[in-house]
């Protein structure tokens, strides 16, 4: 059975504490300037903090799209190693909206009942959750087969284009239906689900607003404050028959900014 948890998430002053299976494609700035250099870091554990590097041998394909949406697949050499933190150099180049992407090779992990648990409380994948308890088996062991696939939408200069909404071809991707530098602050965003994030008194997520998508996989959610956001997105499947996994799980990210 299929289940997947999406949520819509604002990170203002970049403060957020999710858990240690979230990667994301960050920048100083969203916004950058035509036929300039930057630097993409790549958070393997919160949007604050990476708790470690991504080998080059994990990633399947890191690519970057560019104003005329042709595709450009970066050489994994490219990256460098900065403490916890994985570094791309990029040269942009004229002006437009730009993606970059990074898709990883699936990874098993094995986990007590209660580990999973945890995982899937803290992650938000309650009908998985529910699923289990049904089924009289919270406390198995389950051995997951994982996969991140993560992207940035950035804006080069002032002319926006259509490169945002490019699908890459990963196993699950978020693709907006709308270009994130079209909009303003109090206009609504469309994307594959919704959920506003946020954090109680003692600084755990939580979501003020938790939708389903329609039939068509769309959700929306206004728009209300300036800042760096992410959308998040854990589509999990109880899998049977597999020797070595019984879960198999896709993560996806995608980050941009609202001026």
């Amino acid at each position: 059975m299929k289940k997947s948890i999406i949520i819509l998430a604002s990170l203002l002053a970049g403060v957020a504490v999710l858990s240690a299976h979230d990667m994301f494609l960050k920048l100083t700035s969203f916004y950058l300037a035509p036929n300039s250099k930057a630097t993409v870091a790549l958070y393997n554990g919160t949007f604050d903090k990476s708790e470690n590097v991504i080998s080059r041998d994990r990633m399947l394909d890191v690519s970057i799209v560019g104003p005329g949406s042709e595709r450009a697949q970066q050489d994994t050499s490219q990256w460098r190693d900065f403490g916890t933190t994985t570094l791309l150099d990029i040269q942009t180049g004229g002006p437009g909206t730009y993606v970059i992407g990074v898709s990883t090779k699936a990874r098993i992990i094995e986990l007590s009942g209660k580990e999973f648990t945890d995982y899937l409380v803290h992650d938000g994948v309650l009908d998985m959750l529910e699923i289990r308890k049904k089924n009289g088996i919270s406390g198995d062991t389950a051995r997951e087969l994982y996969s991140k696939h993560v992207k940035a939408v950035v804006q080069v200069g002032d002319a926006r284009s259509d490169a945002y909404k490019v699908k890459l071809g990963y196993p699950i991707e978020i693709v907006p239906l709308q270009n994130p530098y079209a909009l303003k602050v109090g206009e609504l965003v469309y994307s594959s689900y919704a959920g506003f994030h946020g954090h109680d008194d003692k600084g755990e997520h939580v979501n003020a607003i938790e939708t389903r998508t329609d039939a068509n996989g769309i959700a929306k959610l206004k728009i209300e404050k300036a800042g760096q956001w992410f959308v998040r997105l854990i589509h999990m499947e109880e899998i049977a028959g597999k020797e070595n996994h019984n879960y198999e799980s896709n993560w996806a990210t995608l980050t941009f900014e609202i001026k």
